[in-house]
């Protein structure tokens, strides 16, 4: 099968197009024929090995797995012995973890992992751009956040991909929603629902005089400190890119009482991707897609997400 292949950390130059085994299922696991997967901000430090905390999960010296790729969108080819979810022709979609492997034309996960059918009313390749972002934007929101009706909520990023689907997420849920973007981002955050949006470069949101329930950085351009002024008495800042310090942030925070910081890592994700399919289905959910490249242009679709000006989402399609 083909697949793209990295064995070394660094720019979008080391993902290889290459021909590799195809993989075979084990008992409790199903074969995935891949129709669709994507280029996250995710993938592209995984690639590059950036933090710590990525090389102990990865490996330190060079990637343990030559594979990326978390979001996948299939059919099933084949099921192992032990499978009762799942059967031949299942339309699925899901999230791969560590276990990565979607850059591939085939890929192998078990039954028990975050793999769900696909909302009936979309194709492959819509489907997979649903689900890390707006699986995540569940994850900080209604989890970590306890999100509810009547609050105030101003998203950080509020054109990307976490930040399109945290938009509407907040509205499904009673929330007033300012975006935060660039002019050119505007209109789009506009008609995904916010009520209020704040163009950044001529804006600092923590200069003027409004206070949020919560804060939702979902790209890692403001920090705690810088933001906890914006927020109300007992307001909660969420951070998806968190390190180590942030990680202590949040312990101490919680310690204290009062405004909180939040961070953290959304692995299983069964029940959202039940959830969000329900909300797809029922239209209550858009997506935003940016560009869309074949499994061979890979590197250059890393390129490009690695820049950090996409809208929404950037698709690869085994075509």
């Amino acid at each position: 099968m083909k697949a793209i292949v990295y064995t070394k950390y660094g720019s979008p130059d080391v993902l290889e197009f290459k021909e590799v085994e195809k993989p075979t299922p084990k008992d409790n696991e199903v074969l995935i024929r891949v129709c669709a997967t994507s280029v996250t901000a995710a993938d592209c430090l995984m690639r590059r090995g950036d933090t710590f905390i990525s090389r102990v999960f990865l490996g330190f010296r060079k990637p343990r797995r030559r594979i990326l790729g978390t979001e996948i969108a299939g059919e099933i080819e084949e099921t192992g012995k032990d499978v009762n979810r799942f059967k031949k022709g299942d339309q699925v979609y899901g999230f791969t973890g560590f276990g990565l492997g979607a850059y591939a034309e085939y890929n192998c996960m078990p039954e028990n992992g975050s793999l769900v059918l696909k909302p009936t009313n979309m194709n492959y390749s819509e489907a997979v751009a649903v689900v890390d972002g707006a699986s995540t934007a569940l994850f900080f929101l209604k989890d970590k956040a306890n999100i509810q009706n009547g609050q105030k909520v101003l998203i950080l990023g509020a054109s990307g991909s976490i930040g399109t689907f945290a938009i509407q997420i907040a509205k499904y849920f009673g929330a007033e929603v300012t975006g935060v973007c660039s002019n050119a981002n505007l209109d789009l955050v506009k008609s995904l629902g916010a009520d209020k949006v704040i163009d950044y470069t001529k804006d600092d949101f923590t200069k003027n005089s409004e206070k949020y329930d919560i804060i939702f950085d979902t790209v890692g351009k403001s920090s705690f400190s810088q933001s906890k002024r914006s927020l109300k008495k007992n307001g909660k800042y969420i951070l998806t890119t968190g390190g180590l310090m942030d990680r202590f942030l949040m312990l101490w925070t919680a310690l204290l009482g009062g405004k909180k910081q939040i961070t953290g890592m959304s692995i299983e994700k069964t029940e959202s991707l039940i959830f969000i399919k329900r909300l797809i289905e029922a239209k209550r959910i858009k997506l935003v897609t940016d560009r869309c490249y074949n499994l061979e242009q890979i590197a250059k679709a890393h390129g490009y997400v690695e820049k950090g000006h996409k809208r929404g989402n950037v698709i690869i399609t085994m075509e």
